[in-house]
């Protein structure tokens, strides 16, 4: 256990299942208007042996306890929640709810009030271009280039800046389809980068379903930030799903939740659509087409980013 913002602690825990967990995210220095000064508590958490599911578990449990900011490292997280909402016992009890399978080494660190803004534009989020064709910047940004698409996020929520791989792989799959008149649905909305992007290729509307709370709020925060006014957010997952059909669905979550929920997807894609998955290594490739393939979905390609993947494939029935 720690107890100094030095102390280190090695301790393993024993429950915690994989839950939906969104990878849309691209962790950020909260930017709201009541957290631009204030004096926050650092975690830095080192996982092992090192998951990258179980450093997004971590991620989704400890943003329910307060955690508004996160930095994902190689081997772990760096975790900031604002030092007034800091509990040791919130952060325990989460670590005794995981698998215990893994490790976790916990240091803490007490960071005095600064402008997180100057922070993040200096140290982490720059303007993103996509493509050639895409600028994904923050609204502090003013230096940046104009190309054709410009989606303007405010990172406080730490989701879906661009700057993680399979956001990236997303992004450039969307540049490269056709969207013009198309229903689209985007699960693991995260900050509704990808609905936003849709929405401005000329997608006729566009269903956004994430199960975290920021996300859901974040979405909605983006969508006026962009001028929006065709994205609907909802928070849930594949099981708020009915009748209603789509062209195209992106699916950038976790691997077993995509193997779980792919059938889902299948039954609202409309024949002819599109369902364009990311969220897992190259490794996990074979998994991910085979059952594809048992719903009769066909290989339409993927691209690959430091070892992540996003695969792509058509419904012709």
């Amino acid at each position: 256990m720690y107890n100094t913002a030095d102390e280190k602690t090695k301790k393993k825990s024993n429950a915690l299942l994989p839950k939906q967990i969104c990878l849309n995210k691209d962790i950020a220095i909260p930017l709201s208007p009541k957290f631009t000064t204030m004096d926050y508590q650092k975690i830095t958490i080192k996982i092992t042996p090192f998951q990258e599911w179980i450093r997004d578990i971590l991620n989704a449990e400890m943003a329910t306890i307060g955690y508004n900011s996160f930095i994902e490292k190689e081997n772990g997280v760096d975790a900031f929640i604002p030092a007034d909402s800091y509990s040791k016992k919130a952060l325990d009890e989460i670590f005794a709810n995981c698998p215990n399978d893994f490790l976790f080494e916990v240091k803490k660190e007490f960071i005095k009030d600064q402008n997180w803004n100057e922070e993040w534009e200096k140290n982490y989020f720059q303007p993103l271009v996509i493509g050639n064709e895409c600028v994904v910047r923050a609204p502090f940004h003013n230096d940046y280039p104009a190309l054709k698409y410009e989606i303007v996020i405010n990172p406080n929520m730490a989701f879906g800046t661009g700057n993680h791989e399979t956001t990236t792989l997303m992004l450039e799959f969307i540049l490269k389809s056709d969207m013009k008149d198309k229903t689209i649905l985007d699960m693991g909305c995260g900050s509704g980068i990808l609905g936003i992007l849709a929405s401005l290729k000329g997608a006729k509307s566009v269903t956004a379903i994430d199960i975290d709370q920021w996300s859901y709020e974040g979405t909605k925060e983006n969508t006026k930030l962009n001028s929006i006014s065709n994205i609907t957010a909802q928070k849930g997952d594949a099981s708020l799903l009915g009748n209603k059909k789509y062209d195209i669905i992106f699916a950038n979550i976790q691997r077993n939740v995509l193997l779980n929920d792919m059938p889902r997807y299948n039954n609202v894609l409309n024949n002819g659509g599109l369902l364009i998955m990311s969220g897992f290594y190259k490794k996990d490739m074979q998994a991910i087409k085979e059952r594809a393939e048992s719903l009769s979905l066909r290989d339409a390609g993927y691209s690959e980013m430091n070892s992540w993947v996003a695969y792509a494939f058509n419904k012709w029935n």
